[in-house]
């Protein structure tokens, strides 16, 4: 089982997750669980993050290491918090293991391929009723905020930060510096090889 800790509006989490679950299916590994524990950044940063602020992040990575990725994000549908999508993937993994992760991958494609706010009661409540969750889990933060709590006692630095066999990494498939203030990302081969030799490795 892989596990890590990310907010579902990081765009760092977005393309380390796609490139984790595509070189997991690459690799035959399917029987590998992800498990996306919450790490909200608006409690941990103090403040929500603005949607231009993302915007930005957004065009480096596609610039820089994902091209393929961010197709449909809309600025304007981005939400006012990650709060509620983050307590509907806690609830799914509370479910189920395959409900939780699909649930977490299905968020970020609504809100960073489709350009839909995850935010919005309505989307929440057709996700949940599309894996089989009562809508009463909509909105239960308890979850969330013992996701962010056992983060910290484990020394969670930032999202996404994985933790397997032992070991735990934070981002290991881009390599993020601001040299001079401005925003530079690579895709760090080796790191993410080496990851996903540890991660994929037959038991």
């Amino acid at each position: 089982m892989i596990e890590l800790f990310a907010d579902v509006i990081c765009p760092f989490a977005h393309v380390s997750l796609c490139r984790l679950a595509t070189r997991r299916e690459t690799d035959g590994r399917q029987d590998v669980g992800i498990v996306v524990r919450a790490w909200p950044l608006e409690i941990v940063n103090g403040e929500p993050f603005e949607a231009d602020k993302i915007a930005e992040e957004i065009d480096v990575l596609r610039d820089s290491v994902a091209p393929d990725l961010f197709t449909g994000f809309d600025p304007a549908a981005y939400p006012s918090s990650s709060m509620p999508a983050l307590a509907l993937t806690a609830a799914g993994y509370a479910a189920d293991l395959v409900v939780g992760e699909r649930i977490a991958f299905e968020l970020r494609e609504l809100l960073f391929e489709q350009g839909v706010d995850v935010a919005d009661p309505a989307v929440l409540a057709s996700v949940a009723d599309r894996h089989g969750l009562p809508r009463e889990v909509l909105g239960q933060f308890g979850p969330v905020h013992d996701d962010l709590a056992e983060g910290r006692r484990r020394g969670v630095v930032g999202s996404p930060h994985y933790f397997v066999e032992g070991r735990d990494v934070f981002c290991p498939s881009l390599d993020v510096s601001k040299p001079e203030g401005s925003l530079r990302v690579r895709f760090d081969v080796e790191h993410f090889d080496a990851f996903c030799e540890t991660a994929f490795e037959a038991r």
